[in-house]
């Protein structure tokens, strides 16, 4: 366990987020393995099947992740004030309602999956390999988010180590299991979805044995799991408000999704590709949020207001030599990143998704300062401000959908990434400025 209270913060800052960089560097393979190989044995249109659902397991994952995420800066904050009662009832909770949550979201999901499948455009084609890989996803919620329960209540008391090597594990098991199925049992696209939800399970099962044997003081009596009304409201006031803000921004690429599923396979394909290669871009800046987040709930409960406002603006410098250094690979390797992804040489394939990405990652200043700014406030304590940026987000997404691509096609759905991000942008900056916790004096 790392305290964050103490010490230099942007050392701070590294030190935990390097293994949640890396973490997420495996986690993205668990999708880019499926890319390649899917693509690479069964063809563009299972790649396409697989590219146009993926926004559903996005967007629902997104949603669990947030609430964990919130229960996460709660327990933060417990531990970073040295509340030893809040911080195990924090645990308890979170074990049981994240649980719970994800066996609801996935019944839910798999009983309106045929009208979910209609809204989103796919055709009649792709409907059969597309059910197939999205329904095992579906069934297999829980798994994953049990792996990041444990993962959220170790982090949030500064490990982030630990869950990085049942990550590794599991993806590497993955990429095993892929071919296995793929190619040995002949599964078809659901062979790459089954081995996704197996080689969670595992990393989920290690990860909460090592978590009761290596840290006694985690282990939970039934006291714990005991609903307490004031810490209740904390943590669902926080999840909720995580959870509304990823899951807008989800929503937001799901509007998209149905406009682009009715421009053909090869634009799927193309999308899918960009919108991976966006992930890799993009990660430094979530890994630097989600850290701000817990550096800022543990200062937050040690009233160290001084190292938060430090904390941001060191980070907020590092994000802009990061999209610096992202323009420059942009410009100069886009093609060669889209072949590696899809496995494919067509030219209107790697042409329309290297435009993609040339055209936005020039804005990518702007999604810097929103990553940071809405991680940091819900660590600090501002709930609202965040939902209502994503909200702006998904207003806007959903426009360029339903206005924009009927219009001027594919560029509608090119350009309504930066309009979004100018527009989400304006609350962040403005409330963060204005917040009192960064003109707070240091409690003694």
């Amino acid at each position: 366990m790392k305290n964050l209270t103490k010490g230099k913060p942007i050392k701070l800052i590294l030190q935990f987020a390097l293994p949640l960089f890396i973490g997420q560097l495996f986690q993205l393979c668990y999708s880019l393995v499926d890319t390649r190989i899917v693509g690479e044995t069964l063809g563009e249109s299972a790649l396409a099947a697989v590219g146009a659902t993926s926004t559903l397991s996005d967007l629902l994952m997104s949603l669990l992740m947030g609430i964990l995420n919130g229960f996460g800066i709660v327990i933060a904050t417990c531990f970073g004030a040295g509340n030893e009662r809040n911080l195990k009832k924090a645990i308890g909770s979170t074990l049981l309602f994240g649980s719970f949550a994800a066996v609801f979201v996935s019944i839910l999901s798999l009983g309106f999956l045929s009208p979910i499948l209609h809204f989103l455009n796919i055709s009649t084609a792709l409907l059969p390999s597309a059910r197939a890989y999205i329904s095992i996803i579906l069934a297999g919620l829980l798994t994953a988010t049990f792996y990041h329960i444990c993962a959220t209540i170790l982090r949030s008391m500064g490990d982030s180590f630990t869950p990085l090597l049942f990550l590794i594990l599991s993806t590497l098991l993955n990429i095993f299991l892929d071919y296995s199925f793929i190619l040995y049992l002949h599964m078809g696209v659901a062979g790459a979805s089954l081995a996704t939800v197996f080689s969670q399970a595992l990393s989920a099962v290690l990860c909460f044995l090592y978590m009761r044997i290596k840290y006694p003081q985690l282990k939970l009596s039934k006291e714990d799991f005991t609903p307490d009304k004031e810490l209740y409201k904390r943590l669902l006031s926080t999840g909720f408000s995580m959870a509304f803000m990823s899951a807008f921004v989800q929503l937001g690429t799901f509007s998209l999704q149905t406009a682009i599923n009715s421009f053909g396979t090869n634009i799927i394909v193309a999308h899918s590709a960009a919108r991976k290669a966006s992930s890799i871009f993009m990660m430094p800046w979530s890994v630097l949020g989600a850290t701000l987040a817990t550096f800022c709930g543990q200062n937050l409960g040690a009233g160290k207001y001084s190292r938060i406002k430090k904390g941001l603006r060191d980070t907020l410098f590092l994000t802009w030599g990061w999209s610096v250094c992202v323009i420059l690979i942009t410009y100069t390797l886009a093609p060669q990143l889209i072949r590696a992804i899809t496995a494919t040489n067509q030219r209107e394939i790697i042409e329309t998704a290297t435009l993609y990405l040339k055209v936005n990652t020039i804005f990518y200043f702007v999604p810097s300062v929103i990553c940071l700014f809405r991680n940091a406030m819900q660590g600090f304590g501002d709930s609202k401000t965040p939902v209502f940026s994503s909200a702006l987000e998904l207003l806007t997404k959903v426009a360029a959908a339903f206005l924009l691509a009927p219009a001027i096609g594919y560029w509608g759905i090119i350009v309504s990434e930066p309009i979004a991000w100018f527009i989400m942008v304006i609350p962040l900056v403005v409330n963060t400025v204005r917040n009192p916790v960064l003109r707070k004096e240091d409690r003694a």
